[in-house]
């Protein structure tokens, strides 16, 4: 390390090998100098110091820019800095240094010409002071100064901020979420650092991320209703000053704001309008570039729940019950007016009007305190499934048949060794049940509850199960499998994490995965290990699950958490990395029976590529493979402190979290198999 702060590796003749200089991270100090196709990158967060997804570049065409990048691939986002020290009329006087000197921070011109970041009046006084230059994780750049001689309580002083306001600067026309993350707000602070939030009705996505996405409260979109409910389920709340500039999908102009507000609330695609001088913006999610500033001139008109409204979406089943009963109720009604008197049609007709006007209220509250679940006799599902003839599947859990109804084709669930006798506890469970709603899990429509029965009723799957899917005689191709991991893991973080009550799976396996018409990944049979009972060989141990994707913690007495499901996220992610079953003795080689023990050997052996036979798009894919076999053997931990998160999981497999080196899942067993 040498006076100036650059650290140097030499060779035997004192000939430099690497110096810190010429390779920065996230700083320039006095002496050091970029040149063209430079790059600082942030710190991921201020404790983080992972790569960030801000860089400060010197480019070929001699301008430095500061500008966001998407992670993990690198893509660049429209610059909310320029230079402007580009010369398109003479490129021999455009930029090509970018030079910390006692004279400040500036960019070199190949004439000499000085284009001075700091003030080119305040010269550095290196004697008194240290300086840095550096872009920080929240995408600004600062220059600042600290004492060499401090007095009591010291830190770094900020001496010049770029840009002047990254709020108003950053607009990512080329995609990206702006300096906040998707549907946030970014607001400046007196230090000219940014400041993100949620908006009225959304919450963080990931609370211990300040700058990181939100996600709304309550589920916005058309769902089976289309337009017909908006205006009983929410309503528009106006915020000043406040602007996505970059998310509308429809403009209206000449417009007013009363008309511009009520546009996106009859409107099931918006979420937001903006109103300003006379047009209107209407915008769906995901919001990017949030930003609340005085310079916006704009309204924006948030959409927002009714309070004591269900986020359920609407069940066919339930609207068609009760289209019926209206109708059977009217029917009768009218027979009794047409056959009585006078006197007796005045009192009924009052009698009808209080009628309808109950059920409608009763209708409504009952939707908002329970889930939007169809109660169905046992006779209409035997109809259904003519008398339960075709069976789709089966498992620890009971028997499912293919059903047919007017409205759609179900999937009708019969639950064994269920918990007969109490039917409060059936019905509160399958309420949780009922309360679940993500893409990426299978939707519960409705249940039997009727003297024996225990019946549930789920939306039916055309693709059946990712067991099916996996082995079957044909290799699905590697981005499917990839989209399917990612959609798997996102179902279980909704669970673990985001859903009203935590939902702890416990039978994370191929069988209980889904696929639909696209190939999405679906989730099933969650939230059921509570309606079942133990079974007998499990008395004593409590144990739940399937051999062979059972995480170590069912043997133990320690207590049951979320990580039973990462551990079994992690067999499945093998499953469907190599697209063979976790146990299978039919492979001819004893040493590749148990996949999970196999894959860390050849991970270790730095031969994954073994796992994957005949499978170049997966090989080819060197990084992710790489990536997504490290994620499986961290899941697979024996011990389940060291499992990360589902979010994390998540994360990793998405690149934007690091991925460290694993140790041996199981730590206290010797293994010696082979990769070959």
């Amino acid at each position: 390390m040498n006076d100036t702060g650059n650290f140097q590796l030499l060779d035997e003749n004192s000939q430099v090998l690497w110096d810190s200089f010429s390779n920065p991270t996230d700083t320039l100090v006095p002496t050091q100098i970029m040149e063209v196709k430079g790059t600082l990158s942030s710190r991921q967060k201020e404790a983080n110091f992972s790569r960030g997804r801000f860089q400060f570049r010197l480019l070929p065409d001699g301008n430095a820019v500061l500008n966001p990048i998407n992670l993990p691939t690198n893509y660049t986002y429209d610059a909310h800095y320029i230079s402007a020290t580009y010369d398109s009329t003479n490129t021999t006087n455009s930029g090509f240094q970018v030079i910390f000197d006692n004279s400040g921070l500036y960019i070199l011109k190949r004439s000499g010409e000085k284009v001075y970041i700091t003030n080119p009046k305040d010269a550095l006084s290196t004697d008194s002071y240290y300086y840095r230059a550096t872009i920080n994780f929240d995408g600004t750049f600062t220059i600042s100064n600290y004492p060499k001689n401090p007095a009591s309580n010291p830190s770094w002083t900020v001496m010049k901020t770029l840009p002047d306001n990254i709020c108003m600067n950053l607009l990512g026309n080329t995609g990206g979420s702006g300096v906040c993350g998707f549907n946030s707000i970014c607001t400046l602070k007196a230090d000219q650092r940014p400041k993100c939030s949620c908006p009225e009705g959304y919450s963080p996505l990931d609370s211990r991320d300040e700058y990181g996405s939100c996600k709304p409260n309550l589920e916005l979109g058309c769902g089976s209703s289309g337009q017909s409910l908006q205006g009983d389920l929410y309503f528009m709340k106006e915020m000043a000053n406040t602007d996505w500039p970059v998310s509308d999908y429809e403009l209206y102009k000449p417009y007013n704001s009363e008309d511009c507000k009520t546009s996106c609330l009859q409107d099931c695609l918006c979420a937001v309008s903006i109103f300003r001088d006379d047009s209107c913006y209407k915008k769906k999610l995901p919001l990017s570039n949030g930003r609340r500033d005085r310079a916006v001139g704009a309204s924006a008109f948030i959409k927002l729940m009714k309070n004591g409204v269900s986020l359920s979406p609407p069940n066919p089943f339930i609207e068609e019950k009760k289209y019926k009963k209206d109708q059977d109720t009217l029917i009768t009604v009218i027979s009794v007016l047409l056959g009585g008197s006078v006197f007796f049609n005045l009192v009924s007709a009052v009698w009808v009007g209080f009628y309808f006007y109950y059920n409608k209220k009763s209708s409504t509250n009952k939707t908002a305190t329970e889930s939007n679940l169809c109660s169905f006799t046992f006779a209409e599902l035997v109809q259904a499934t003519d008398n339960f003839k075709e069976e789709l599947g089966r498992g620890s859990c009971g028997i499912v048949y293919k059903g047919t109804t007017n409205l759609a084709t179900i999937a009708v669930k019969k639950l064994d060794k269920v918990l007969k006798d109490c039917d409060k506890e059936f019905k509160t469970e399958v309420n949780v049940i009922g309360q679940t709603h993500h893409k990426s899990l299978v939707r519960l429509l409705g249940y039997c509850d009727e003297e024996q029965h225990r019946i549930l009723v789920y939306e039916f799957l055309s693709n059946g199960t990712l067991a099916n899917f996996l082995f079957g005689d044909f290799k699905p191709n590697w981005n499917q499998r990839v989209q399917i991991a990612f959609g798997i893991a996102r179902g279980l973080v909704y669970l673990h994490e985001e859903c009203c009550t935590q939902i702890i799976h416990c039978d994370i396996k191929p069988q209980n995965i889904l696929l639909d018409e696209q190939y999405n990944a679906r989730i099933s049979d969650f939230g059921l290990s509570k309606l079942l009972k133990i079974n007998e060989s499990h008395t004593e141990t409590g144990i739940r699950g399937t051999k062979g994707y059972v995480a170590p913690d069912w043997f133990r007495s320690a207590p049951i958490t979320t990580k039973v499901d990462v551990y079994s996220f992690g067999v499945l992610l093998l499953e469907i990395i190599c697209c063979r079953r976790n146990v299978d003795g039919e492979v001819g080689n004893e040493e590749k029976a148990i996949l999970t023990d196999w894959a860390y050997d050849c991970y270790r052996a730095g031969r994954i590529d073994i796992l994957l036979e005949n499978d170049d798009e997966a090989i080819d894919d060197t990084n992710r493979l790489e990536r997504f076999v490290m994620v499986a053997i961290w899941c697979l931990q024996e011990d389940p402190s060291l499992r990360p998160p589902m979010k994390k999981v998540m994360l990793m497999l998405e690149g934007i979290a690091p991925v460290t080196i694993p140790p041996s899942p199981s730590p206290y067993t010797s293994v010696s198999v082979s990769c070959g």
